[in-house]
């Protein structure tokens, strides 16, 4: 793989940050034993060293893997024709070739583990790479990247997780909960099956699991402790649900009239409606969102030639008039729109006013079409740079969002990325 560099400002970001990080260890072990007591030095525990000790376990340590003072940002490729499958380390620009997978039509991440959909199973990889983030700070680790194995489900299958679980929703509405702490080890071991069936994901928020139950279009939204028995019902209407989104502000279920907004408070749960300002056609509605990692700003097609931005702060939907969207993302905060389109090129705009800011040249070497399903070209954005995968082209482009859409690099790939996801957010 080559790397391209295509100016300096770039190149000196990327070098200084290397030069801080050294070779990672050997995979990471079980993170979650250590979040379930919360980072080392903050906890009550007489069984641990004084923080003053020389033998002190230092603060975030996690066995088997490197604490990093800035993110470790790394890309999961695949092809699926032929199965080729890469991760690309954004840091060290280190390509490793992973076990190949053929026929994937979906690729999915937690911020740690990618999940290639193919129609008889889903494989599982380990990037290597996370976050954890604890509100108040960060940590940011990086170990060995590895194949973990394959979960019993197909292409169709809704996967969430949170630091100690793993819900894999399957096409039927099964759900089966897998122990991330054996995910993080190399193992899959599910822990529990589910009674019912779900409409959609069941995603798990504050040590619990949210899910819609019901048939023909009449859905209840239910609140399931970790055994999956029933603790709370809020009262909240959502018409076909679909498509749903991690805020810090809770978590954001896509439904036919907008959006719920589902939020824990000393172990209450509550359901408010972000609805649309106007009556929506079904093609129009916001189905599967796009966010930077933890951000309270959603992005979703709407139609083939606009774009929903949903403020989770503000309680507000904005449509934003593009040309033909092959992909949308942003990182919020007063960061642009970016919206891939059909000429090829990556454009700006501000959300506020819709107009376009700007413009890149074309990044795809092959035609696109508007209202592209899983197979086309992505744009993954974290709090710095955002990342668009030509396929064609064997390229992924690095984008500096917050200077006019600078091309900061570009990586020349052995193999067409046509499913693409980042990790280490």
């Amino acid at each position: 793989m080559t790397v391209r560099n295509l100016n300096t400002a770039g190149a000196v970001r990327r070098n200084t940050v290397r030069r801080n990080v050294k070779p990672w260890a050997p995979a990471a072990l079980a993170l979650t034993a250590l979040l379930a007591t919360g980072c080392g030095g903050e906890q009550d525990d007489d069984s641990r060293p004084a923080a003053s000790s020389p033998s002190a376990t230092p603060h975030g340590y996690v066995e088997g893997a490197q604490e990093a003072a800035e993110q470790q940002s790394r890309l999961l490729l695949n092809d699926p024709a032929s199965g080729n499958t890469r991760v690309l380390d954004l840091i060290t620009g280190k390509v490793t070739e992973t076990d190949q997978v053929t026929g994937a039509a979906r690729l999915a991440t937690d911020g740690r583990f990618g999940y290639l959909h193919a129609s008889g199973a889903t494989h599982v990889v380990d990037s290597g790479s996370w976050m954890v983030d604890h509100g108040d700070h960060v940590h940011y680790y990086r170990a060995a990247i590895r194949d973990v194995g394959e979960l019993p489900v197909g292409a169709e299958a809704r996967i969430r997780s949170d630091i100690t679980v793993t819900a894999v929703t399957d096409e039927d509405g099964k759900a089966v909960l897998y122990d991330r702490s054996k995910l993080e080890q190399g193992e899959i071991a599910s822990s529990r099956t589910l009674p019912g069936s779900y409409d959609g994901a069941v995603v798990p928020y504050a040590e619990h699991l949210l899910g819609f139950t019901g048939e023909d279009g009449a859905t209840e939204l239910v609140v399931l402790d970790r055994a999956g028995k029933r603790v709370a019902a809020p009262e909240a209407a959502c018409e076909k649900p679909r498509g749903d989104a991690v805020t810090r502000r809770g978590v954001v279920l896509g439904c036919a009239d907008g959006a719920l907004l589902v939020r824990e408070e000393d172990g209450a749960f509550t359901a408010e409606k972000i609805a649309y300002d106007e009556d929506v056609p079904a093609a129009e509605r916001a189905t599967a969102f796009r966010q930077r990692a933890g951000s309270d700003t959603l992005t979703a097609p709407a139609g083939d030639d606009a774009v929903w931005v949903l403020d989770v702060t503000e309680r507000s939907w904005t449509r934003v008039e593009t040309g033909p969207v092959v992909a949308a993302n942003t990182a919020g905060e007063g960061s642009p729109l970016l919206v891939l389109e059909t000429d090829g090129a990556l454009h700006g705009y501000d959300i506020a006013t819709g107009k376009q800011t700007a413009r890149t040249k074309s990044l795809l070497t092959g035609k696109q079409r508007a209202g592209a399903d899983d197979g086309a070209p992505v744009i993954e954005v974290d709090r710095s740079r955002a990342y668009v995968n030509d396929p064609d082209g064997k390229q992924v482009f690095e984008i500096d969002y917050n200077d006019g859409l600078r091309i900061a690099r570009s990586f020349d790939l052995d193999i067409e990325p046509v499913l693409m996801a980042e990790t280490g957010r």
